[in-house]
C-alpha cells in the first residue's frame, strides 16, 4: 500500500476512534443565608463603614449574595453541588474516575478539598482527586484539565467542581472588596463520548500581576504571617480583565474554527456586570446571549461559572446542541476559556 494511502487510512481510524468529553450533568448549591445590599450596608454601618445599595449596584451590578454558615466548608457545599450534577448525569458517585475541585478557599492547607469531597460522597474506588488553584478562572482551568484527561483515554467520568467560601477571607472594614464576594458551589460531570462536546480550551497566566489581586499571607510557626484578607487593586484588575477576556474567548473560537456568532450562550466569570457586558460587546454578542447571576450571587470566584451554568440549564435557557462559551480571569494572574456544545 502506498505511504500516502496508509497515512490516510491511519487518519481515518484516528477520527473514527476519537474521544471527546461532554457535559452530561450540572449542579449547584448556595448557602441558606442570603444577604442583600441593604442588609450588608446595615451591618457595615455598625462598624462605621458607609455604603449603600445604590453605590454597590452602580459599580458592580450586585444586589445580593449568599454567605456560608460558620460551620459550613467549601467541601460541604461542593458535595451538595456534586450530588445534583451526578443525579442529572444518571451516575453513581462510585462510577467517577476523577474529581477536580477549583477553589481558593480550601477546608485545610491539606488534604485537598477534592479528597474530602471524595470521602463525603462515600467513594471507595480510589479515583484520582486533586484541587486546582487558579482563583476566579479556576473552573475553566479544571474543566480544561478534565477534558484533556478524558481525551487521552485515561478517565471516562470526571466530576469538576468550583467551590468557595470567600466570606472567610474578606475584610469587612474594606467596603471596596467586602461587598463584592459571596459563597457557593457549582459542578459538572464530564463524560467520554464519541460526539464532540468540549470544542476547544485556552489557558494563560502572568505571575507579574500577582500583587493586584491576592491574599498575601501564609501559615508560619502556627500563625498567619502577612495578611489573611483579600487585597484587590480594583482599577488595575478591571483594565486587565477587559483586555484578556476578549482575547482568550477569540482564541478559543479560532481553535474550534468558529466565529463568535456560533456562540449561543456566553457565561463569563460573574465578577462585575460592566466587565461582563464589555466582553459581550467586543465579541459582537447581544447581552440577551449572556447568562447573568452576579446580581443575585455576587462574585463567587471559581464557583461563579458552574453556578450560572446550572441555573441556565435548569431554567431551560441552555438546550442540548447549543454552544456555550465560559471564560474567567482571576488572581495569579490567570485567565482561560472553554467552548463546548451541550
Amino acid at each position: 500500500m502506498p505511504v500516502a494511502a496508509l497515512g490516510a487510512l491511519t487518519d481515518h481510524k484516528m477520527t473514527q476512534s476519537a474521544i471527546y468529553s461532554r457535559v452530561v450533568g450540572t449542579g449547584s448549591y448556595l448557602p441558606a443565608r442570603r444577604v442583600t445590599n441593604q442588609q450588608l450596608a446595615d451591618e457595615l454601618a455598625t462598624r462605621g463603614i458607609e455604603t449603600s445599595d445604590e453605590w454597590i449596584v452602580a459599580r458592580t451590578g450586585i444586589k445580593a449574595r449568599h454567605f456560608a454558615a460558620p460551620d459550613q466548608t467549601s467541601s460541604d457545599m461542593a458535595v451538595e453541588a456534586a450530588k445534583r450534577a451526578l443525579d442529572m448525569a444518571g451516575l453513581n458517585a462510585d462510577q467517577l474516575d476523577l474529581i477536580l475541585v477549583a477553589t481558593s478557599t480550601p477546608d485545610f492547607v491539606f488534604p485537598s478539598t477534592a479528597c474530602l469531597v471524595q470521602h463525603k460522597l462515600g467513594i471507595k474506588n480510589g479515583c484520582a482527586a486533586f484541587d486546582i488553584q487558579a482563583v476566579c478562572s479556576g473552573f475553566a482551568y479544571a474543566m480544561a484539565t478534565a477534558d484533556n484527561f478524558i481525551r487521552s483515554g485515561a478517565y471516562r467520568n470526571a466530576l469538576v467542581i468550583g467551590a468557595e467560601t470567600f466570606s472567610r477571607i474578606l475584610d469587612f472594614n474594606d467596603r471596596t472588596t467586602c461587598v463584592l464576594f459571596g459563597d457557593g458551589a457549582g459542578a459538572v460531570v464530564l463524560q467520554a463520548s464519541s460526539e464532540p462536546g468540549v470544542l476547544s480550551t485556552a489557558l494563560h497566566a502572568d505571575g507579574s500581576y500577582a500583587n493586584i489581586l491576592c491574599v498575601p499571607g501564609n501559615v508560619n510557626a502556627g500563625a498567619v504571617q502577612g495578611a489573611a484578607f483579600l487585597y484587590m487593586d480594583g482599577q488595575a484588575v478591571f483594565k486587565l480583565a477587559v483586555k484578556v477576556l476578549e482575547k482568550v474567548a477569540t482564541e478559543a473560537l479560532e481553535k474550534a474554527g468558529l466565529a463568535s456568532s456560533a456562540i449561543d450562550w456566553l457565561i463569563p466569570h460573574q465578577a462585575n456586570l460592566r466587565i461582563m457586558s464589555s466582553t459581550a460587546r467586543k465579541l459582537g454578542l447581544s447581552e440577551e446571549k449572556m447568562v447573568v447571576t452576579v446580581d443575585q450571587h455576587g462574585n463567587t470566584s471559581a464557583a461563579s461559572i458552574p453556578l450560572a451554568l446550572d441555573v441556565a440549564v435548569r431554567d431551560g435557557r441552555i438546550k442540548p446542541g447549543q454552544n456555550v462559551m465560559i471564560e474567567g480571569v482571576g488572581g495569579g494572574f490567570t485567565w482561560g476559556a472553554v467552548l463546548f456544545r451541550m
